[in-house]
């Protein structure tokens, strides 16, 4: 009797990031200590500790090896803000969902797309993907203007139930926000984050080369939203083709309650909600009663915080009439609308948007007639729901820590700039752009990349005779495409831990599109060498 075949297990997230680890720490082990000096350099009227061009010296390296364990705790002492963000949104959204709102507001969303039917040129073009485009666009435009990324988090448990609902999967979900945003993070064009920081080390105009980054962003943006409506396609006519169909069951069952009948009246509870919040916007508008939003370089001045508030307290009325499901929902959207307010007016940054979506949870409950007790306990077990996601953050910045430690990561760093001289300037644009694409396997975050690179590379364009602005545009688009499929990325791990995606699966999904992209990218750098271009 011939035994069957054990079906081979692909490695948990855990298990694959814990690797990488245990290779950083070889690493230190063979590669020779080094270090550069740093300055704390005034940029965009931010302190910013940056590498010295020139300064790179030999220093003892230190092998690590018990210490891929204390990594572990170090990574989560880094990213703690990331960590309790995740946990926060994850309370959060649990509270929230006990009312069932968002599967009311989800429902009456889709059988408002199917009346729109109707209409010829939208059932020609497919409201669907009308509907994941302009999503995908919304959340590019922000990725590209003020740097969304960890934002994305918060996102996941809205468009993930809303993308099965739609007759998709959770890599759907997934795409509409993460990928999105990380299109635009990749083809930015007014990111503070990424372009301003690059181009205030580099000696370059702050935000100028616009006009031809437009261009990347749209031909970026349509490749990826493209695949995207390409695979939803597939999986609309036979959603079993799903890579994740069986994993998307713990979102089918979620979502398995029927809501009709489920629209709770507002009562007292509900009405205290709106009362108290209408009367916070009133006093916020007295001592803001004017915004300024900074876009770029350029910034807008306007009532935003009044505007809001007055929008608050009508539609909170209508809401109101409606059911308190409503309210609830009415109270989303003006958590989202804050954040973009508190980010782009206020500099808001991790603790002021978890702190927002904490009281948009509680707020929630409060409404729905949950006591302190109740909301506590809901509280706890979104954050237990999602603790995995949270974790898994802190365990890839240990791979930094371990390369930190043993005073590797500058000699990988200078060893590969030292690589790129000798060469013309079409491959040496080539060699900085297969450089960029690697180091976010090492470096997830965009303005850590600038510090540490652009000072070097700066200088090194000036030495190959071409353009800083080029040299930065490099940096861009590098930077933005490996971050999407980097394990050490603690934004998308945190993503596909809450959509409940194995990375193997994203990954394997992802890697035609990753491929293509790295391609186009590259030939989207070529003009920047040979072509007169504004800014350039």
């Amino acid at each position: 009797m011939t035994k069957e075949k054990k079906k081979r297990e692909f490695p948990h997230t855990y298990v694959i990031i814990f690797s990488i680890i245990v290779v950083a720490a070889i690493l230190t082990w063979i590669v020779p200590g080094g270090e550069f000096s740093r300055e704390t350099k005034l940029v965009n009227g931010i302190a910013r500790e940056v590498v010295v061009p020139g300064s790179f010296q030999q220093v003892d390296n230190q092998p690590q090896s018990w210490q891929v364990f204390t990594s572990i705790f170090k990574g989560m002492k880094r990213t703690y803000d990331i960590i309790f963000y995740i946990l926060m949104i994850g309370g959060a959204f649990w509270i929230m969902n006990e009312s069932k709102a968002l599967d009311v507001a989800i429902y009456s969303f889709l059988n408002f797309t199917k009346k729109l039917e109707r209409f010829k040129p939208l059932k020609m073009i497919g409201v669907n993907n009308l509907v994941i485009a302009l999503i995908m666009i919304c959340f590019s435009f922000f990725g590209a203007v003020i740097g969304m990324s960890e934002e994305t988090i918060a996102f996941v448990v809205i468009f993930v139930p809303l993308s099965i609902s739609m007759g998709y999967d959770s890599i759907v979900g997934v795409s509409m926000c993460f990928l999105g945003a990380g299109l635009g993070f990749a083809g930015a064009l007014l990111n503070p984050f990424t372009i301003g920081i690059a181009q205030g080390l580099s000696g370059v105009q702050l935000f100028t080369g616009i006009e031809y980054r437009f261009v990347i962003w749209i031909v970026i943006n349509a490749i990826g939203i493209g695949y995207v409506l390409r695979y939803a396609h597939k999986i609309k006519k036979d959603p079993t083709k799903s890579p994740v169909y069986n994993e998307d069951d713990y979102w089918r069952k979620k979502g398995a309650e029927e809501v009709n009948g489920s629209k709770n009246k507002a009562d007292r509870n509900a009405w205290g909600v709106f009362t108290a919040l209408s009367a916070v916007f009133i006093v916020a508008s007295i001592f803001n009663p004017i915004t300024k939003m900074a876009i770029g370089n350029s910034t807008i001045t306007a009532p935003i915080i009044p505007v809001a508030a007055a929008i608050w307290i009508v539609s909170g009325i209508l809401a109101l009439r409606h059911s308190v499901q409503m309210l609830i929902v009415n109270i989303l959207f003006f958590t989202i609308l804050f954040l973009i307010i508190g980010v782009m007016g206020y500099e808001w940054y991790i603790m002021e948007i978890a702190t927002l979506f904490l009281v948009m949870g509680i707020v929630s409950g409060v409404a729905f007639g949950k006591n302190a007790n109740q909301i506590a306990r809901l509280f706890i077990e979104g954050a237990k729901d999602i603790m995995s996601a949270a974790l898994v953050v802190g365990l890839a910045s240990g791979i930094v820590v371990v390369l930190e430690q043993g005073k590797v990561i500058d000699t990988l760093l200078n060893s590969s700039a030292n690589a790129m001289q000798g060469y013309g300037k079409l491959t040496s644009v080539g060699i900085m752009y297969v450089f960029y694409n690697l180091l976010n396997i090492i470096i997830a975050s965009g303005s850590a990349k600038a510090a540490l690179t652009i000072p070097l590379m700066a200088q090194f364009s000036d030495l190959i005779g071409i353009s800083r602005q080029a040299t930065v545009t490099i940096y861009q688009v590098g930077g933005g495409f490996t971050n999407l499929a980097s394990p050490t990325s603690g934004v998308m791990v945190g993503v596909l831990s809450i959509a409940r995606v194995p990375y193997n699966k994203w990954l394997r999904w992802f890697l035609p599109l990753l491929l293509i992209l790295i391609v186009v990218g590259f030939l989207l750098l070529i003009p920047t060498v040979y072509m007169k271009l504004s800014g350039f």
